[in-house]
């Protein structure tokens, strides 16, 4: 599916998009005339964390439940982690924050590296696929930590766990009732 045949949340419709089209995410840095994606801008970063605010659209994130994409290695632990009924939670921080739910299901399906198993990294660790399945997932909360040079994030509590291998086929209908629903 063509990244832009996927409906869009309103406020990534808000957004500005790079010369193809794409939306770019609230926490895209902006160099030398161009936006990098797959690299993070600190200070956006920061200010997400800290204000709770979606990396995705940049809006306001209401108490409760957020969502992050996950790439194989840690979708197949929260997996096997809730196949036996274990709690899951990843003591390794990340540099990846969370959104809302449609937004992340949005990007699950559009970015080129988190949409498809075979894609592979250009920039951070370039050359990486991404593995066979992803997913999209819900935690209760995050904790966060701003250092001098970068943003980590914890996430705390699953309760929602998408899996996916191709997500546009997986979540469009997830994604299509969410909006729904927030009509």
């Amino acid at each position: 599916m063509r990244f832009d045949a996927v409906p869009k949340p309103p406020q990534i419709a808000a957004r500005p998009q790079d010369p193809r089209g794409y939306p770019v995410p609230a926490i895209t840095p902006f160099e030398d005339g161009e936006h990098r994606f797959a690299r993070t801008d600190y200070a956006k970063s920061a200010d997400c964390a800290t204000n709770r605010l979606c990396s995705v659209c940049g809006d306001a994130m209401p108490a409760g439940p957020v969502w992050r994409v996950v790439g194989a290695a840690e979708s197949e632990a929260i997996g096997a982690a809730l196949a036996e009924s274990r709690p899951y939670r990843n003591m390794a921080p990340t540099w990846e924050g969370p959104g809302h739910r449609a937004c992340m299901l949005y990007a699950s399906m559009v970015c080129p590296y988190l949409a498809r198993p075979q894609a592979r990294r250009k920039v951070l660790d370039r050359g990486t696929a991404r593995g066979t399945t992803g997913a999209v997932v819900g935690f209760a909360d995050y904790e966060y930590a701003v250092t001098d040079t970068q943003v980590l994030f914890r996430f705390v509590e699953v309760v929602e766990f998408l899996p996916h291998d191709d997500a546009a086929t997986t979540h469009l209908t997830t994604l299509q009732a969410e909006l729904d629903a927030q009509r």
